[in-house]
C-alpha cells in the first residue's frame, strides 16, 4: 500500500516534529525533532535528540521516535509508515530507517555535514538495499532550519 497524506497533513505532521526539536532545544540539546505517523496520520513515535542529557550518541530524534514507533505498533516493520524529521537523517539514522522499512521520510533542511537522504549521499534509494524510501525534502524548511540557526547563534555568543 502506498502512503500518501494530504499538503495540509505532511505541514501538521511537521510540525509536530519541530515542536520535538523545540523540547530538544529547550533541553540544551541540538534542536532536531522527529515524529513517525501511521498510513491515517496518526502520530505513532515521537524524538528529539538526547545524546546530550543521555550521554549516548544513539540519542538522536529518529532512533528515537523509531523505537517508540515500534513499541506502539509491536512490530519492527514500520511498512506504511512515515518519518518526519526537521534535519536530514545521518547515516546511523538513514540505516535505521531502511532496516524499520519506513516506507516514506519527509525532512526540513539538508545537513551539510552528514545528510544521508540526499545531500552526501543518499542510502534511503540505494538501490543495492533490499528496501528503498521515498525521500520529500524541504517541508517546512524555514522553520527548520531557524531553530537550528538560532541554537547556533546563542551558542556563538556565549
Amino acid at each position: 500500500m502506498t502512503v500518501t497524506y494530504s499538503e495540509q497533513q505532511k505541514t501538521d505532521l511537521m510540525l509536530a516534529a519541530v515542536a520535538e526539536a523545540k523540547l530538544a532545544g529547550q533541553q540544551g540539546e541540538v534542536p532536531i525533532g522527529c515524529v513517525i505517523a501511521d498510513r491515517n496520520g496518526q502520530i505513532i513515535g515521537r524524538g528529539h535528540n538526547q545524546r546530550e542529557s543521555a550521554r549516548s550518541a544513539l540519542g538522536h530524534a529518529e532512533l528515537l521516535a523509531i523505537h517508540q514507533a515500534n513499541q506502539q505498533s509491536q512490530d519492527w516493520r514500520l511498512t506504511d509508515c512515515s518519518l518526519f524529521v526537521t534535519l536530514e537523517p545521518c547515516p546511523m539514522c538513514a540505516g535505521a530507517i531502511v532496516n524499520a522499512r519506513l516506507s516514506r521520510v519527509y525532512y526540513g533542511c539538508a545537513d551539510l555535514k552528514a545528510g544521508c537522504a540526499g545531500t552526501l549521499m543518499n542510502l534511503l534509494t540505494e538501490p543495492r538495499f533490499n528496501h528503498q524510501v521515498h525521500v520529500e525534502k524541504g517541508c517546512c524548511q524555514e522553520q527548520c532550519a531557524e531553530l537550528l540557526s538560532e541554537f547556533f547563534r546563542k551558542i556563538r555568543e556565549k
